[in-house]
C-alpha cells in the first residue's frame, strides 16, 4: 500500500514527518486513526503494518515521528519531552482534520509504549479523539524507574542528572546516552537484548536518523511522567488496552492496575510474550484487537 509523505508545521519552526494512508474503500468522509511510536521509536519499526491493516479496513491513517527523530525536524536530536510530544500530536490531529475525505467526528488514536501513555492523556483531554487504543503503554514513569534502576545505582543516576544540568548551565550541550546497550561500560537507558533484536529487525532507510542516542534529561523527564493519572478521565470514550503478559519495559502489573481505574466502556486484551512481541510475534492479536475496537466504535455495523 502506498503511503503519502507529509510534513506538518509544528511550534518552533520545525516540521513533523508523517505517512498518510488513504482508506482502501469507502465513499464520503471516512473515519481516521492517528498513530505514533514510543520513547525513541520510529514509525519504520513496525508501525506500517498496523497502518496498512487499518487502511485496508476503510480507515484513513496518519503516522508521524516525534520531533528530534527520524525525518522530523527539531534540535537537540534525541531529546524527548513527553509533554512536547503530546503538544505536537495535537498539531498532527489538527492537520488530519484538514485533509480531504476525513470525518472529523470519527477520529481514533493509537499509541504504543511511551506513546501509549500519550494516547491516554490525549484521550482524556482532547475532545476530538473519540476512541482510544493504548498498546503496552507506560502508565507510571516513576514506578517503572524503580523497577529498572537498581537501588545501589539510583544515587549515581541522580548525580548524572545533576552533572548534566550543571553542564547545560555552563552552556554545554545536553549529555547523551545510548538507547540500548548490553555493555555496562556504556551509558544507556536500557540493558535489553530483546530491544536490540527489535531494533535490528527493521531496516531504516538511508538518510533517516536511526535514533541510537537520546539525551540524559529524557530519562529524567520520563521518570516524572505519569499518564496513568489520566486514565479514569477517558470515559465515556471507549478505551482499549493491549497488555503483554510478561512485559518488563512497561510492567504488566502496573498496566493492569491502571486498567482497573479506567471506566466503561473499556476492553483489555492480554497478548503473549513481552513488550516487543506486540509488533511481531503477537502482531495478529494486537492489531486485530485494535481494528475490532475501531470498527465497533467508529464504524458501527462493521464489527463482527
Amino acid at each position: 500500500m502506498q503511503a503519502e509523505e507529509h510534513y506538518i508545521a509544528a511550534e518552533g519552526g520545525i516540521e513533523l514527518h508523517a505517512w498518510v494512508f488513504r482508506a482502501a474503500a469507502g465513499t464520503g468522509p471516512v473515519p481516521a486513526i492517528t498513530m505514533a511510536h514510543g520513547f525513541s521509536g520510529l514509525k519504520y519499526r513496525g508501525l506500517r503494518a498496523y497502518a496498512e491493516r487499518f487502511a485496508a479496513a476503510g480507515f484513513a491513517v496518519i503516522v508521524h515521528d516525534h520531533r528530534n527523530f527520524g525525518l522530523s525536524g527539531g534540535e537537540v536530536r534525541g531529546d524527548i519531552d513527553p509533554w512536547r510530544q503530546i503538544a505536537d500530536w495535537r498539531r498532527v490531529i489538527t492537520y488530519l482534520e484538514t485533509l480531504d475525505g476525513i470525518d472529523r467526528q470519527r477520529i481514533g488514536i493509537w499509541g504504543t509504549s511511551y506513546a501509549g501513555g500519550h494516547a491516554v492523556v490525549l484521550g482524556a483531554t482532547d475532545a476530538r479523539i473519540k476512541v482510544v487504543a493504548a498498546q503496552v503503554p507506560i502508565v507510571s514513569g516513576y514506578e517503572q524507574s524503580l523497577r529498572r534502576v537498581a537501588p545501589d545505582a539510583r544515587a549515581a543516576q541522580q548525580a548524572l542528572f545533576n552533572e548534566d544540568d550543571l553542564a547545560q548551565l555552563r552552556g554545554e550541550a545536553p549529555m547523551m546516552q545510548r538507547v540500548v546497550s548490553l555493555d555496562p561500560a556504556v551509558r544507556a537507558v536500557y540493558r535489553s537484548r530483546e530491544m536490540m533484536e527489535f531494533h535490528d529487525a527493521f531496516e531504516i532507510p538511508d538518510g533517516v536518523d536511526h535514533s541510537e542516542f537520546v539525551t540524559v534529561r529524557s530519562t529524567r523527564l520520563s521518570q516524572m511522567y505519569e499518564p496513568g493519572q489520566w486514565i479514569s478521565r477517558i470515559g465515556p470514550k471507549p478505551l482499549l488496552m493491549v497488555v503483554a503478559e510478561h512485559d518488563t519495559v512497561t510492567p504488566t502489573d502496573l498496566a493492569l492496575a491502571a486498567y482497573e481505574r479506567a471506566v466503561e466502556p473499556k476492553q483489555l486484551r492480554i497478548i503473549g510474550g513481552g513488550h516487543f512481541d506486540a509488533y511481531r510475534k503477537e502482531f495478529e492479536a494486537s492489531s486485530s484487537a485494535a481494528l475490532n475496537w475501531y470498527q465497533k466504535h467508529l464504524m458501527p455495523g462493521t464489527h463482527l
